[in-house]
């Protein structure tokens, strides 16, 4: 049997392409990672559907058999699971990709040309699928990179035309997903300034839920570029199908989930083409930032253990290496310091036992010295008054106390009083004929300039170059882009390409400097996501770090992002005992912000001691396997356990996240997850106060199986408002 149309033919599965030249046996075109698999289909017009898109089917053959996606009556109904959605012509759908020929033609139609398979390096495949309009030389390549023990997928998609000149791109997704299931429940996550990700489940309904930030630069300060999807069911943390994903883009970006008439779900995702139009010359190609997603059928936890352990391996610099522990001047000393000051916290890093003196904002500027945040930034010259010697004095001090030192920077931003917004107007995003808009008293660099890219290179490398054995760069970005225009560029390309540009900078910079820690810091939380994560070693979550915040703002960002990532700093923030600042820092990449002269013996002594503890368990917490027990969302009690890969050893954090009467007491036994059944392990408590005695009983030997079937409470309560306790199975060292 054969199916005849104008120009190809379909017989015993080979897809025939007369007018293109190309014969190529095609049925379904599978990405498979170890436990997922997302299918594709070539129609009998060439169009790429998506048919599946979760569980990995155990028999290849059977992909064949999968029903596709029942169709209306009429209309258009059978564009609704393009894998790539066009606009014009026939469709009426948001579109994926919408362009503007030459000609003033303003529809597309993207048909099959061929796909190729092939392994990138070990566990890592990447599928590409070619597809082109019939009638113009336009062209789109869809990209799946597969990783199969972590199950994950990097989609994005490459655009390109040979008109005979430029055309006009007015929606360009990195990908489009179609997804069939009863009901569909959306958790998103937004906030402000210091109260970032915020989790809020909403149950889709007909019609476009839009997610998306037009802020240019810190661009998730009110809405963050990730989600998970509930099929059938809320989210649960351990059943359940779970789509998670993330975008991996620095600037706007949009999420578009549709519920069909058929209530199958589109989804769109890329950059956000508000105000956004470009203009893509002949021959030149126009890259989408990738969508990085992963399915779970069990729940939301697996989902963020598999972006976590891919995170780690293939996406974050030294994701499997170490990290150091830090000191901050920042609430020691704002912007009030001299050299004397700083050698004196140098020793007291010393003294606590961290790797690294931290020097926050109000180095620089001379003629508009950093005396607060109204002057000189752009002015990346050493203060003489305050650094008489310059930074290279102060990193050989800081060498000779027994630490590294690092620096903080802001390159990206100038303020109006400075030398460098003085000679350089030209430089700042703004409008010729409005007032100029200050953020934070300050505006943003043109980074779509080249001569912008070469200055803020220039900053961060002179001092890397300048002072070889600097440890640390934190990295910050405090404003939003207002009176969007630039000198250089046309104005519908500058929130594309003010991300480029910032990723061409840091890619010379990791280039050149590649093992150089770096902080990614965005007034807070307001700039997380896999496009930086590419070159920076860790994030700052929140300038909130208050713990009783930081347990839900560090709770939420791991349903995407590795501890080992997050850093978290023990703060004055609040009136909270030391060891619990100390326990809820320690579920991350512990770090301190303090006056370290004014501790009472007492604290100093026990954040001497945690921080040895830490060092020895720093391996567990970084790579092992996050387990969300309870969530502070709706518990007294938040709990999270990371356990190691070989499953013998783990460290279980519990917090009191409630103030209500008897908040904590007398609930049930929290039950482990991640731990060997059939292995014996034994429980002690650590980080305890001085003079504290653990009503947990380290000589008794649980087995794995008692300890996640019946669980063992951690006897928090209003006295014990946080409780750590190391896990190790039986006969470990040490024990």
């Amino acid at each position: 049997m054969y199916l005849i149309r104008s120009t190809f033919y379909w017989l015993s599965g080979l897809l025939i392409l007369p007018s293109l030249g190309i014969a190529q046996t095609v049925s379904e075109i599978p990405i498979e990672t170890a436990r997922t698999a997302m299918v594709l289909r070539v129609d009998a017009d060439r169009h790429v559907t998506t048919v599946h898109l979760g569980k990995r089917l155990t028999q290849a053959a059977d992909y064949a058999r999968l029903p596709g996606n029942p169709r209306l009556y009429e209309g258009y109904s059978d564009l609704y699971s393009s894998a790539y959605t066009p606009a014009g012509s026939r469709s009426l759908l948001e579109p994926a990709v919408q362009a503007t020929h030459v000609d003033g033609n303003p529809s597309l139609d993207l048909v099959y040309v061929r796909h190729e398979t092939k392994p990138v390096r070990d566990g890592v495949t990447l599928t590409d699928v070619y597809l082109k309009d019939p009638q113009y030389p336009f062209e789109v390549t869809l990209h799946y990179q597969a990783y199969r023990n972590e199950d994950v997928i990097e989609q994005w998609s490459t655009i390109r035309h040979t008109e005979k000149k430029a055309i006009r791109l007015a929606h360009f997704a990195s990908a489009n997903l179609y997804l069939t299931a009863k009901d569909y429940y959306l958790t998103h996550f937004h906030g402000t300034h210091a109260s970032e990700v915020r989790p809020e489940e909403t149950k889709l309904t007909a019609g476009m839920k839009v997610l998306d930030s037009k802020l240019g630069t810190r661009a998730q300060l009110f809405q963050a570029p990730m989600f998970m999807l509930s099929m059938n069911q809320p989210a649960q943390e351990e059943t359940g199908d779970v789509l998670a994903g993330t975008l991996a883009w620095s600037g706007n970006f949009q999420f578009a989930f549709e519920l069909d008439p058929q209530h199958n779900l589109r989804l769109l995702a890329g950059m956000n083409p508000f105000a956004s139009d470009y203009s893509l010359e002949p021959g030149k190609a126009f890259d989408t930032p990738a969508l990085i997603y992963t399915f779970s059928n069990q729940g939301t936890g697996l989902a963020s253990r598999n972006l976590q352990r891919w995170a780690r391996k293939h996406r974050i610099p030294q994701g499997e290496g170490n990290r150091l522990t830090l000191l901050n001047n920042w609430e020691a000393t704002y912007f009030d310091f001299d050299e004397p000051k700083l050698v004196g916290l140098f020793k007291e890093a010393k003294t606590l036992g961290v790797d690294l003196f931290l020097l926050d904002d109000g180095w620089f500027g001379n003629n508009h010295p950093r005396n607060d945040d109204f002057a000189g930034l752009g002015d990346w010259q050493a203060n003489k008054k305050k650094l008489p010697h310059g930074i290279g004095y102060l990193v050989k001090e800081a060498e000779a106390a027994g630490v590294k030192f690092g620096i903080w920077v802001e390159p990206e931003m100038v303020n109006p009083k400075s030398d460098l917004y003085q000679k350089h107007p030209d430089w700042v995003i703004k409008l010729p004929n409005r007032p100029d808009a200050v953020f934070r008293h300050q505006q943003v660099l043109d980074l779509s300039n080249p001569a912008v890219q070469n200055f803020v290179y220039g900053v961060v490398d002179g001092l890397l170059t300048e002072n070889p054995t600097l440890g640390y760069i934190k990295w910050d970005c405090n404003a939003v882009i207002y009176n969007a225009y630039s000198s250089v560029n046309p104005a519908d390309h500058l929130y594309v390409d003010y991300v480029r540009g910032l990723y061409s900078v840091l890619e010379k910079l990791r280039a050149k400097h590649p093992a150089v820690p770096m902080m990614l810091c965005s007034g807070g939380g307001a700039r997380v996501d896999y496009g930086a994560l590419n070159y920076f070693t860790e994030f700052w979550p929140s300038d909130n770090t208050s713990p009783t915040e930081r347990i839900f703002i560090q709770h939420n960002y791991s349903y995407f992002f590795p501890a080992i990532a997050t850093c978290n700093h023990i703060t004055a923030w609040g009136d909270f005992p030391m060891k619990f600042r100390t326990d809820v820092a320690m579920a991350g990449k512990m770090g301190y912000d303090i006056v370290v002269s004014k501790l009472s013996p007492a604290d100093l002594a026990f954040s001497q001691q945690a921080l040895k503890t830490y060092d020895r368990l720093k391996p567990v917490i970084w790579q092992g396997d996050q387990y969300r027990l309870q969530s502070p969302q709706n518990n007294d009690v938040s709990a999270m356990l990371f356990v190691s890969e070989k499953g013998d050893r783990a460290v279980w954090f519990s917090y009191l996240v409630s103030t209500r009467y008897k908040a904590g007491t007398d609930q049930p036994p929290i039950r482990l997850k991640g731990l060997q059944a059939d292995r014996q392990y034994k429980i002690r408590e650590i980080n305890l106060a001085a003079g504290q005695k653990s009503p947990i009983n380290s000589s008794l030997t649980y087995s794995g199986d008692f300890l996640m079937t019946v669980g063992l409470d951690p006897a928090v309560s209003g006295q014990r408002t946080s409780v750590v306790l190391e896990v190790a199975e039986a006969g470990s060292a040490g024990w």
